[in-house]
């Protein structure tokens, strides 16, 4: 009798670049929105990365609440909290909106604010295009491999990467131990730390003695096992994402 098993869903295809033209491509454009102070720039790159993310990743309903929900919520909170630090003195003419005795509100707080909001919003959507596809192990591969860090490390970086969902179910046994004890206040919290250093003093023990055993460092150069090369599909993207960031920087200055 033979079990039926599922096929693997195919990879998306930002799934299947170079993790570093994933982080290449969107560099210049975050970089560009550190300096710029209009609404143009930062909605066009929030909505170039919104179409990436939509069209190249395997989104779950978590992230697509993030994307849609979360975002622009987070918009209008840091775009009103920033217009009413905005010192109005030295705007140009604007008109008031709102006041409240000695304060207002005017148009032109606002819109800094609201160009500050989007300009936050555009770069963490830009990171979300590397960092929602990507994960730990391949981009440390690809910094390895491609821009040769020294491969003790990175796979160091790597095992601390993997102690992450150790620590997960550590603390979960811990806090299981905690609640058969009927231990309870501020003291149960403060009771995690104790054991979960140990379990990473000894986890990192073990991890080293097992590196030391197989002559981990001992050559300059280690055959890897799992490849991340960089393909023409990854220079593509990158360039097309540059020639992209340049029009709609361009475009930008035209509509300022």
């Amino acid at each position: 009798m033979t079990a039926d098993l599922a096929a693997p869903p195919r990879p998306r295809p930002l799934e299947t670049l170079n993790p570093l033209a994933k982080l290449a491509a969107p560099l210049p454009a975050m970089l560009a929105l550190v300096f710029v102070r209009d609404l143009v720039a930062p909605s066009l790159f929030l909505g170039a990365a919104l179409v990436v993310l939509l069209c190249g990743a395997r989104l779950t309903r978590r992230t697509l609440t993030m994307l849609f929900v979360v975002v622009p919520a987070a918009v209008v909170v840091v775009s009103l909290g920033f217009a009413i630090w905005v010192d109005t003195d030295g705007l140009d003419a604007t008109t008031p909106l709102v006041r409240i005795g000695d304060w207002t509100l005017t148009d032109g707080a606002l819109l800094i604010g609201l160009a500050t909001g989007l300009r936050l919003a555009a770069i963490m959507t830009l990171a979300f295009i590397g960092g929602l596809t990507t994960t730990g192990a391949d981009l440390v591969r690809a910094l390895v491999q491609q821009l040769r860090v020294p491969y003790r490390i990175g796979y160091a970086a790597l095992a601390a990467i993997r102690f992450v969902p150790r620590f997960a179910v550590e603390l979960r046994v811990i806090r299981q131990a905690h609640r058969v004890r009927g231990t309870r206040g501020p003291l149960r919290a403060a009771g995690y730390v104790v054991p979960l250093l140990a379990g990473a003093i000894r986890h990192a023990e073990r991890v080293a003695l097992a590196m030391d055993a197989r002559a981990f460092g001992a050559h300059r150069d280690r055959t890897e096992r799992h490849l991340v090369p960089v393909r023409r599909r990854d220079v593509v993207f990158v360039l097309a994402f540059w020639v992209i960031s340049v029009e709609i920087l361009a475009l930008a200055g035209l509509a300022g």
